[in-house]
């Protein structure tokens, strides 16, 4: 499949990914089904061989542009684009949001000086919406957003909120194992359904600890102060971290708490630095207390 067409359904309309969808799974890119190991041995090594790499070399050409081209329309949000923001097929419609304007967010972080970063339109915590009606969006796209929320699966309930039916929920996650974060201990899925219930005060320092610890590789005298500069200027770390296990089983819990959340896609790219999560939002998805 070389190209796609520009011919899309309007958002929530009736259609069938044999296109896309059922392509992407046939192809392998969602490890819930993959190819049956049985009629791979039936077929012989060879033929085995060339299925896998058919497999490994088609999920090569499915980055966040492709994925997005096959899911996203409409008009809809992307938090925290900065200076990577998610290019989208023409005709759909992008608000960016971010927790500081844009001259703020260049104070901030000094490390952006140099970047195109994007023009926020929306002021507000990602990780709430508070200013962003109910069921009023086509898609929310949250690319290597998710792991810097304190709350996790309290940021996915407020980004299904703020869906419509069928809206699309674009994500991307950094694996540990191939990022800064990889001699951080992983993020248990009872650690995240403790910050749903609880709140994430409990772990928040916690989690700064293991920033200065293993990213900053701060030396033993100087962590605790530099874990209060970190708090006092509420930098945005990677609060949690996960394998490609551990995000399975968030999104577990996720479909578990609020219902009617439906995986599209769930694909880890060719250079294993993240994994690209379509979810979509079904009308019996539970609305937040």
């Amino acid at each position: 499949m070389s190209e796609f067409t520009d011919e899309r359904p309007a958002p929530g309309a009736d259609h069938d990914l044999a296109s896309p969808a059922s392509l992407i799974r046939e192809q392998g890119a969602v490890p819930l089904a993959p190819p049956l190991p049985g009629a791979l041995a039936r077929v012989g090594k060879a033929a085995a061989t060339a299925v896998r790499k058919f497999i490994r070399d088609a999920t090569r050409t499915l980055d966040r542009e492709t994925v997005a081209r096959l899911y996203l329309r409409g008009a809809g949000l992307e938090i925290g684009a900065l200076h990577e923001p998610l290019k989208v097929p023409t005709g759909v419609r992008v608000r960016y949001v971010d927790r500081l304007s844009t001259p703020d967010l260049r104070r901030q972080y000094p490390e952006l000086a140099t970047l195109d970063l994007v023009e926020v339109a929306v002021v507000d915590d990602g990780e709430r919406l508070a200013t962003i009606a109910d069921d009023s969006e086509d898609f929310v796209v949250a690319n290597q957003v998710l792991e810097h929320c304190q709350n996790p699966l309290a940021t996915i309930e407020q980004w299904l909120r703020v869906l419509k039916p069928n809206g699309i929920l674009f994500l991307s996650l950094p694996d540990k194992r191939f990022s800064f974060d990889v001699d951080r201990p992983v993020t248990s899925v009872e650690h995240v359904l403790r910050d749903y219930r609880e709140g994430p005060a409990w772990s928040r320092r916690q989690h700064f600890e293991e920033w200065v610890t293993f990213v900053e590789k701060v030396a033993p005298d100087r962590r605790a102060a530099r874990v209060d500069e970190l708090m006092r200027v509420d930098y945005s770390i990677h609060f949690h971290v996960w394998t490609q296990t551990a995000m399975l089983a968030l999104i577990e819990a996720a479909q578990g708490l609020f219902g009617g959340l439906e995986v599209e896609l769930f694909l880890k790219t060719s250079y294993d630095v993240e994994h690209l999560i379509v979810l979509r939002k079904l009308p019996s998805a539970t609305a937040p207390a």
